[in-house]
């Protein structure tokens, strides 16, 4: 039978097809309100016209000009039985004369101007008895300074007294110069640039390692028994709100001492040396090889959580010695305030950064102290009584998970009602514990990789789905108007959108390369450092560097609502109607972006 003969059936299908395709489009005109008539109206094309003049003409160059202004009376409509008195004209300076000196909105009237300086031009302005203006045209003079225009009068409010048609000619005198606009753009554009790098900077620093917690090839190999989740889900909210509490203890024992510079570099200095040897005891503790693996365990948690403790001590002290390093540039340097200002706010951040750091390094240590408890009863205990730990474990570790979920919802929600976002969330993740205890194997390995996976890759779809113009307008009520807020916003979204690109990048890398390394006995650490890295390094660059190029055009939209940089002044100037200086604000952004865009080819080609 020959596929390619025409069947009834086919023909049938295709036709079917055809039909159901124009019925989609004609329902999608239909809903966005296609409507090609008004692209005929003569106002809008009037309009549209202005509009595209104004974007072509971008106010970037101006000149120092000499006006002269003349005008003559006009009276829109003409005054019934009542003769129109023509203004005798002073032949021996500038002077202009009509065709008509009355007539109806929409008449065409012709204009003449006598004796202006040659060559000069200008606009013709049409006034009406209370002073609005409405320009008509533009003139330019000849060799003599005359000067002929035909003009198409106004729809205005009719009136009995005299209104004026006024004629102002420019004559440019001196050297060209930047406009306002174009220094004010000049500004924005740089704050624009550096809002999107820091943005980006973040947004990387935080979208890497999230990348390889979001790679499906790498989470997918990451399996644990049971007993390992169910100690690691338990440690990881216990070691957060321990860090969380020694932070606060360290920060108010060590507060006597951060307003001294000779206690804060001696502390830096002491606690240096006490981290160095901590380290070098944790990493090679050969004194300790001969001890039972229990207390070697142990022994090695509490150096580790000694290595931390002094850790927060130092990046307090640091905190206070860069704010106090600021605020003494900006003081008595001021040719260095901005180097100041950098320290200042970097010893601010602090504030936020060390009770997250310490919070996370704590809960982190405990949840793999916990989960490797966990490993070693699963792998040295028999399944009966790792049957009877996890029938223990899970039930505990799933309430205590439920409950944190209950708790977020309460702040959320403001329930305040125990017993639906406590008591509740704990019995039925308890329940759910003990059941996933009985159907789960002893020593069942999990994928517990690909459920991180999932649970990374649901949050970062979420966050991307929310635009970045949101985003600023809950940062702008958080820190307030300005291009901090903007920085903020884009920061958030670039972690979204990088850490899907990058991790996409991770999912496609050649697996030869990461086979050889691990054939030689690598961690997963280092299979990733020596296996993954080298083949994502050039990617990883064109991906950032293009993050970076939508940022400086996304800002343009984050300035619409207080987000600072080149959108706030481009919003600003079609508010007001002002086509031209947009225009510049927008032709700043192209040359911008034109210019990342080679950066990028050329680090790029140099990189690989």
């Amino acid at each position: 039978m020959n596929k390619n003969k025409p069947s009834l059936k086919r023909s049938f299908g295709t036709a079917l097809t055809v039909v159901v395709g124009i019925i989609v489009f004609a329902y999608g005109v239909k809903v966005t309100n296609v409507n090609f008539e008004t692209t005929r109206s003569e106002n809008r094309l009037t309009q549209l016209q202005r509009v595209i003049r104004a974007l072509v003409r971008p106010d970037i160059i101006e000149y120092e000009t000499v006006d002269t202004i003349i005008e003559i009376p006009f009276y829109l409509p003409c005054p019934e039985g009542q003769e129109i008195e023509v203004p005798a004209a002073d032949t021996s300076q500038p002077y202009l004369t009509a065709s008509e000196y009355c007539g109806s909105p929409g008449d065409l009237i012709v204009i003449n101007g006598h004796n202006f300086t040659p060559h000069s031009r200008g606009p013709i302005n049409f006034f009406t008895a209370s002073g609005v203006k409405k320009q008509l045209g533009n003139f330019e003079t000849d060799g003599d300074g005359n000067f002929e225009l035909e003009i198409e009068l106004p729809t205005r409010q009719p009136v009995e007294e005299a209104q004026h048609i006024q004629a102002i000619a420019r004559l440019r005198v001196g050297s060209p110069k930047f406009t306002e606009t174009a220094k004010v753009t000049w500004e924005k554009i740089i704050e624009t640039v550096f809002m999107a790098l820091l943005a980006t900077a973040i947004g990387t620093a935080a979208a890497i390692p999230i990348s390889f917690l979001a790679a499906r090839n790498l989470m997918s190999e990451n399996k644990s028994p049971l007993t390992t989740v169910a100690f690691s889900i338990v440690g990881w909210p216990v070691g957060i709100y321990l860090g969380l509490e020694i932070y606060g203890l360290v920060r108010d024992f060590l507060s006597p001492y951060t307003d001294n510079a000779l206690y804060m570099v001696l502390g830096i200095l002491a606690g240096t040396v006490i981290i160095y040897l901590l380290f070098k005891a944790i990493v090679k503790p050969e004194e300790t090889q001969k001890m039972p693996h229990a207390i070697h365990t142990i022994l090695r948690l509490i150096l580790l959580f000694l290595a931390v403790i002094t850790v927060i001590g130092l990046m307090i002290f640091l905190k206070s010695i860069l704010r106090s390093a600021g605020l003494a540039l900006m003081e008595h340097f001021e040719f260095l305030g901005f180097l100041g200002n950098f320290l200042f706010q970097v010893g601010e951040s602090g504030y936020l950064v060390i009770p997250a750091v310490s919070a996370l390094s704590i809960g982190g240590a405990i949840g793999s102290a916990l989960g490797k408890i966990g490993q070693r009863i699963s792998d040295k205990s028999p399944a009966s009584v790792v049957k009877i730990v996890n029938l223990i474990a899970m039930p505990l570790a799933t309430a205590l998970l439920f409950v944190l979920v209950g708790g977020a919802l309460d702040w959320f929600y403001q329930i305040n009602n125990p017993v639906r976002t406590l008591y509740w969330p704990a019995g039925i993740g308890g329940a759910i514990g003990f059941i996933l205890a009985v159907i789960t194997g002893p020593k069942q390995p999990l994928p517990t990789g690909m459920a991180i996976y999932f649970i990374v890759r649901t949050i970062l779809n979420g966050t991307r789905s929310v635009e970045a113009l949101v985003m600023a307008i809950v940062f702008v009520i958080w820190v307030g108007i300005g291009p901090f807020a903007g920085s903020l916003a884009l920061a958030l979204h670039t972690v979204a959108a990088l850490s899907k690109l990058y991790s996409e990048q991770v999912e496609s890398i050649l697996p030869g390369p990461v086979e050889a390394v691990q054939a030689t006995g690598a961690n997963h650490l280092q299979t990733i450092v020596y296996a993954i890295v080298p083949q994502i390094v050039s990617p990883y660059i064109s991906f950032t560097m293009y993050r970076w190029d939508i940022n400086v055009r996304m800002s343009t939209i984050i300035g619409f609502v207080g987000g600072g940089g080149i959108g706030f002044l481009l919003q600003q100037n079609i508010n007001l109607l002002d086509y031209r200086a947009a225009s510049v604000q927008m032709l700043a952004i192209a040359v911008v972006v034109a210019l990342m865009d080679y950066i990028s080819s050329v680090v790029r080609e140099r990189m690989v």
